[in-house]
Formats: C-alpha cells, sequence, structure tokens
C-alpha cells in the first residue's frame, strides 16, 4: 500500500547560516516536505494514536515529547463537530431532537493540515529502534514521492510491531477526535510530513505554527511540548521567566484552590491581611511561594551534572533527560508531598509537635493540627515552605534515575479519565494524577522523606514556653540567611537516617559544598 504525495521546496540561501547542531537535536533538515491526502483512520493507525498493545505483557509507551497531554472535552468536540457540523455540534440534546433544529446539520470539514514526521532508518524512541518492518519509505519521482507503507499494515486496525512510523508534531487532538469514530475511506485528512526531523526542529515548529500567529497561552505550549523548555533560542527571545515564572504561578493557585492539596484556601493569594481574609489561620502569601517553587522544583538546572536543578525545570543538555510533566502532574507531586507530611506530622508525638498542640489553641484553623498548621509552626512561614519544596526536590532528584521518574508518563495516567469517560478537567486530572503517583517508587520514597521530616524541630523561635538554648537555635532561621540554614539542617537531619532518603541527603550535601 503507498500514499502519494507532492515535494514542497521550502528553503532560503539566509537559512545556510542557521546554526545546525545535533547536540541539541536540531541538525540541518531537508531542504523539502511533503504533502498529501491520508484517510483519517490510516493516520491514527501510523501514528500511534490511542493503539496500546499488549505484546509482552507490556503497554507500548510512546516519546512524552511528540505524543503530549490529552484535552478530552477537546477532542470530543472535534468529533462531534466532524460528524454534524456548526451549531449542531455545539447544541444540546433537546434543541437537536426539535422539529426545527434538521436544518442546522452542515459539514465538519477539517482542512487544515495535519503536521508529522517520519521516522528514518535507526531512529530510537523510548529506547526502542524502529525496525524495518515497521519503518515507511520513501520513493521520489521527480516533483512526485510515494510513502511505502509496512508491508504488515492492513488499514485502521495496523499495529507496528514495536514503533509507529510516524509523530505528530500538530494536530493530535484531530486524530483523537476519531477514536472509536471511523469516518469511513472517504473522509481524509491533510497532511505536511517531514522526513527525519529532529525533537528540537519539531519543538521549534510546533512553536512557530501555535504561538507566533494565534498568541495562545504560552504555559500550555510548555505541556504540550516539554522540549520547549530548554530552547536556547527561546530563552534570548523570552528570558527564562517565560515558562518558570507562569508555571509557578499556575501551581500555587492549585495548591490553594485543589481540595485534595493540604494547603487549600491556606495560602494568601492577594496578599491580605488577616480581617480581610477567608481563612483566618495563618498563611504565606502567593508572592512567596512562588519565590520558593522557583529556587526548589521549577528552578533552572545549573551547567554542570554535580548540581542540583529543578524536578520541573530544563537540563541544560540535549543529552539529559526532560521530565516530560504537565501542570496536572506537577501539582499532583505537590500535593502528594505535602499531604505525606502532613500525615506523619499528624501521627507523630515527638516532643516538639506535642509541644506546639499544648501551647496553640487551634483557633481560626479550622481542625487542621498545630504542628503543621499552627501560628508557632515553621511550616507556616516563608522559610519553612522553602525548606520543605528544597528537600522533596533535591532529594527526588538526586534519586530520579533510581525511582524512574522518566517512566511516570500522562498518557498512562490518563487512560482512567478516557476509560470512566470523565471530563479531564483540572481537578479531575489532578486526582487521577495523584491516584496513578501513589503507585510509583517515588511515591513511597517520599513518605520516607516526610517521615524523616517530622522528627525535626519545626518550632519557630516566638513559641511560648521554650528554653533560652532551644529559642536561640531556632531564632538562627529568621531573614533571608534561614533559608539557607533550615536546608541544610534539614539535610544534615535526614542524613542521619537511613536507605535511600540518608544517601539523597549525603549526595545533596556534597554537590552544594556542604561537605
Amino acid at each position: 500500500m503507498k500514499i502519494d504525495a507532492l515535494k514542497v521546496h521550502q528553503w532560503l540561501k539566509s537559512w545556510d547560516k542557521v546554526r545546525f547542531d545535533p547536540k541539541i537535536q536540531q541538525s540541518k533538515p531537508p531542504e523539502y516536505y511533503y504533502l498529501c491526502s491520508i484517510k483519517a483512520g490510516h493516520l491514527k493507525a501510523l501514528t500511534g494514536v490511542y493503539q496500546r498493545s499488549t505484546k509482552g505483557g507490556k503497554p507500548r509507551q510512546k516519546d512524552p515529547n511528540v505524543q503530549r497531554g490529552h484535552e478530552e472535552e477537546r477532542s470530543h468536540m472535534i468529533r462531534e463537530f466532524v460528524q454534524y457540523g456548526f451549531p449542531w455540534a455545539e447544541m444540546s440534546e433537546a434543541r437537536r431532537k426539535s422539529l426545527d433544529a434538521e436544518d442546522l446539520l452542515k459539514p465538519g470539514w477539517l482542512p487544515t493540515a495535519i503536521i508529522i514526521n517520519i521516522l528514518t532508518p535507526g531512529t530510537v524512541r523510548n529506547g526502542v529502534k524502529i525496525p524495518e518492518s515497521d519503518l515507511v519509505r520513501i520513493e521520489e519521482h521527480g516533483q512526485i514521492a510515494s510513502f511505502q507503507l509496512p508491508k504488515s499494515f492492513t488499514g485502521s486496525d495496523w499495529e507496528p510491531e514495536k514503533v509507529f512510523p510516524f509523530e505528530v508534531i500538530d494536530g493530535q487532538h484531530r486524530l483523537w477526535a476519531f477514536d472509536g469514530y471511523d469516518p469511513g475511506d472517504d473522509f481524509e485528512l491533510p497532511v505536511v510530513a517531514f522526513f527525519g526531523l529532529d525533537h528540537g526542529w519539531q519543538a521549534y515548529l510546533f512553536w512557530s505554527v501555535n504561538i507566533t500567529p494565534k498568541r495562545i497561552n504560552r504555559s500550555l505550549a510548555f505541556d504540550l511540548y516539554p522540549l520547549l523548555r530548554r530552547q536556547s533560542w527561546l530563552e534570548k527571545f523570552a528570558g527564562h521567566s517565560i515558562y518558570r515564572e507562569t508555571r509557578c504561578q499556575e501551581l500555587v493557585e492549585t495548591l490553594w484552590s485543589n481540595p485534595d492539596s493540604p494547603w487549600y484556601q491556606r495560602i494568601n493569594m492577594l496578599g491580605e491581611k488577616q480581617a480581610q481574609r477567608e481563612y483566618k489561620g495563618p498563611t504565606v502569601s502567593q508572592a512567596a511561594w512562588i519565590r520558593s517553587l522557583m529556587a526548589s522544583f521549577v528552578k533552572q538546572w545549573e551547567g554542570t551534572s554535580t548540581k542540583i536543578g529543578g524536578l520541573f525545570g530544563a537540563p541544560p543538555s540535549a543529552n539529559t533527560p526532560l521530565l516530560p510533566w504537565n501542570r496536572p502532574m506537577q501539582a499532583a507531586v505537590l500535593i502528594f508531598a505535602g499531604n505525606a507530611f502532613r500525615k506523619s506530622l499528624e501521627k507523630s508525638h515527638v516532643k516538639w509537635a506535642t509541644h506546639l498542640r499544648a501551647v496553640d489553641d487551634g483557633e481560626f484553623l479550622e481542625g487542621g493540627d498545630p504542628a503543621f498548621y499552627g501560628q508557632y509552626s515553621l511550616i507556616s512561614t516563608d522559610q519553612g515552605i522553602r525548606g520543605l519544596l528544597f528537600v522533596f526536590n533535591d532529594l527526588c532528584f538526586a534519586k530520579s534515575q533510581e525511582l524512574h521518574l522518566q517512566e511516570w508518563h500522562w498518557e498512562g495516567l490518563n487512560a482512567d479519565l478516557r476509560n470512566k469517560n470523565i471530563p479531564a478537567t483540572d481537578e479531575v486530572a489532578i486526582t487521577s494524577a495523584i491516584k496513578s503517583f501513589s503507585k510509583t517508587d517515588a511515591a513511597k520514597f517520599i513518605e520516607s522523606i516526610a517521615d524523616g521530616l517530622a522528627s525535626y524541630d519545626w518550632r519557630v523561635s516566638s513559641t511560648p514556653n521554650l528554653t533560652n538554648e532551644e529559642r536561640l537555635r531556632q531564632a538562627i532561621f529568621r531573614g533571608s540567611s534561614g533559608y539557607k540554614e533550615l536546608r541544610l539542617q534539614l539535610l544534615q537531619h535526614l542524613l542521619s537516617n537511613k536507605g535511600k532518603v540518608s544517601e539523597a541527603a549525603g549526595f545533596v550535601m556534597k554537590a552544594l559544598g556542604y561537605k
């Protein structure tokens, strides 16, 4: 089976001056691409959208830099539009059944091209090299070309032996719209096909198609194409903060607004005084949270591998794996870590926690544990939040490979939403992500960190009935120098633990020059 295509030449002499660099996944691309039409079902099968095989007892994994987060509602709307056009696609079922509605049925054309990349021989995805049997070969005859599909290709129900030969650069939601819906042989999609395009250029192409002319939410683009987080051209154009500051603000808002969060409604989002806030207990400001996240989880990685970077940040080298977690996944990790620490404290009866419960009457805490939420707890301060985020990020960063963080994918956990036909709203998606993350090795490691942190003395120096020695010891955390000191003391405290937590604390202390 073959697909006929036209060669489209697009190259300028000025482009020869572009710095092409395979090290950053931006080698010199072909000077032309292809234009063709492919049956919707066939294109969906060749790109692997919703194609999950159980061969070998394991689900087929996709490259997270290509197959990106799925918005179920968006694909559902496209599917409705294809079948019924506008405005029928947006009408309620009751209105559709009314006698005067049938003339509102219209064709649902999708004339905009889907952009794909055709894998070349030897390409590796998720550690697997595409075999000869899965390759799509290109034969050229002047301005005309033909794509020779794999001999085993059977149509919409086809699955490759190991690797899908196409990957979507832009238009994945249009393909997802055909999951469970076969429009037949007379519904084709226009396709622009590149051949052997590096991931760096794919990320650049996605940006130029979606961001430059349409001005869609930039933060969303970093979820759809995580590789954008470390594109040097983008950093020079808009600065590192284009991703980091926006993402930190979004994460803080999620921690404040999500009912699963231990900080639900307990962050001072607007800088209001106690009398102005609905929640009257101690709070840390949104600005302080953002600064702490930028210094920890969303920190830009340092230039050498011995430094500690942020799990949600971008490595400086294309050779260093980039965690492709989107916002719901990132929020889920923060919420899980916060809850793990809160639960460890609630069941703890160490001296400092018992003391806080005795001297704090819990007024305004709405049933919260004074050891975690109280006015005399460091955890209710800017320094305490920064220290907590530092430790969870630093230790997980140190053990990232051992914890298999790269193996936790959005596509896998998002299957629960599709199977239950639940709309992928942020709240539902985060709940699903928390449930999925709780089953990982990383979750067990975070729980071990939380248990270790619970025995550390989190009292502030103004706590009633402290001894002079205790008061002086806790006063060291005041001011800007308190961030570094608390980080050091928490690492030293965890160093006395056993197993992975102690090992990770030792690694971090050495990397930071603390020992």
